[in-house]
């Protein structure tokens, strides 16, 4: 494996051959595929496609604020060595991973994130993609015999596909205790002081989060998770990260919010902020619906960032329209949602716009600058890569990215959950902590 690190990574990247050879399989069930694969793996399930991979032909590891370039720049050059048929757009290669919500992981010492630097990609050496009912095998290989390399493991694994043991689920894992910092109190104090600088007008909005640190009474089981979180939010993108590092966890989830897509000159991103639970019975939840639908509060804070998307947007593209706002409707929270769609004025690569757009005010605050550092000043635990974008690129820039909320980082028999809630002029730290408490609530019900 070649691991491209920092500034001598673009000309590493430059220097390596790499080969991929890709054929098309009967399907493969992918928890059972799940259960086999050793680090480091990414799985990756949206509306369009499932994807598992495992092992790493490259990585790419980046730290400090020009993580983005850096990645970017290196994966070009990777791209650029590859050798490959012409092969169906599913099957293609792609770097899988993603990014730390601040840089400078490496400067902050031992952390729940060891494991997780501020930016991290892996060229698989084994992808298995289903798009509708088709699936492919990919594998990558590099070096002076990587033709041979890559032939000999396609046929490896094609066996080993067609021969998967059955994966029989395990159940949920069960809480033993739990620690949410900050406390209920400390949470108050934080609020009514971003409150106070919001009135003063230092800021106009900021996202504060809280972790919930817990026990289980056995390992997590990964594949059985993600294959409950696919059933219950089949409309989210499911993903889970393991790193090379035996120290890191593993981040999965079920996120509501995309970050962004790029396909040529077509961007998609959307606003997602504003919410509220979901009824016991069809009326009540009618109500809540109407009720998030006419809040004052929630639709100022949603408006700052459909506000903050378009400005993001404006400078590279030639047009960005907004489409209605809607409700999203989700299993224990629903969400205001507005659809944004641009036409770049020039060709553009993914991580140009993921730079551009991370963290959204969804996520992180207005004025950007004075939003990251209260959180920074305020939060008592590193985020890591909570809220942060993880996705996908290939060789013609085009990807997706999600920002990983609604997470969670499983090691052994401990988990960490996290969740936020945007702070504006008018909010109350009571209403703020049930609005987090149900933002736990996917990744609790995969543990209890």
């Amino acid at each position: 494996m070649e691991t491209l690190r920092g500034d001598e990574a673009v000309g590493t990247a430059s220097d390596l051959t790499v080969v991929a050879r890709s054929h098309e399989l009967d399907d493969v069930d992918h928890a059972a595929l799940l259960a086999e694969v050793s680090r480091p793996s990414v799985v990756w399930r949206d509306g369009e496609e499932a994807v598992v991979t495992t092992g790493a032909t490259a990585s790419i590891t980046a730290n400090g604020p020009d993580r983005f370039a850096t990645v970017r720049e290196t994966a070009t050059a990777l791209f650029d060595r590859l050798r490959t048929p012409a092969t169906p757009q599913p099957a293609r290669p792609r770097l899988f991973g993603g990014f730390a919500f601040h840089d400078g992981a490496a400067d902050r010492g031992p952390s729940t994130w060891d494991g997780f630097p501020d930016a991290w990609f892996v060229l698989p050496t084994v992808q298995v993609t289903t798009s509708g009912d088709r699936c492919w095998l990919t594998v990558t290989a590099t070096g002076p015999d990587a033709d041979r390399q890559a032939t000999d493991r396609l046929e490896r694994w094609r066996e080993r596909l067609s021969d998967l043991p059955t994966h029989e689920p395990t159940g949920r894992p069960g809480i033993v205790d739990q620690h949410r910092t900050p406390s209920r109190e400390d949470w108050r104090e934080q609020v009514e002081d971003a409150v106070a600088d919001i009135r003063s007008g230092t800021l106009r909005k900021v996202v504060l989060a809280q972790s919930l640190s817990v026990g289980l009474e056995r390992p997590l089981s990964i594949p059985d998770a993600l294959s409950r979180l696919d059933t219950r939010y089949p409309d989210c993108v499911r993903f889970a990260v393991t790193t090379e590092s035996e120290a890191a966890g593993t981040l999965f989830g079920a996120t509501p919010e995309k970050l962004v897509s790029l396909s040529g000159r077509t961007v998609q991103t959307e606003a997602l902020a504003g919410s509220t639970g979901r009824g016991e019975t069809p009326a009540e939840d009618e109500w809540l619906g109407e009720e998030l639908l006419d809040s004052d509060k929630d639709n100022h804070e949603h408006d700052l960032v459909v506000e903050a998307i378009r400005d993001q947007l404006d400078p590279v593209a030639s047009s960005v329209q907004t489409g209605d706002r809607i409700l999203r409707r989700l299993a224990t929270v629903q969400h205001l949602q507005t659809p944004i769609r641009a036409t770049l004025e020039s060709d553009r690569h993914v991580l140009d716009l993921v730079e551009a757009l991370h963290p959204t005010p969804a996520v992180g605050g207005l004025p950007p600058d004075a939003a990251l550092e209260t959180i920074k000043s305020t939060e008592a635990f590193d985020r890591g890569w909570y809220a942060a974008p993880v996705g996908w690129m290939d060789a013609a820039g085009n990807g997706t990215f999600a920002v990983a909320i609604r997470s969670a980082l499983a090691r052994e028999r401990t988990a960490s959950l996290f969740a936020g809630a945007g702070i504006v002029h008018d909010s109350d730290p009571d209403r703020e902590w049930d609005e987090v408490q149900l933002k736990y609530r996917p990744m609790l019900d995969e543990l209890e």
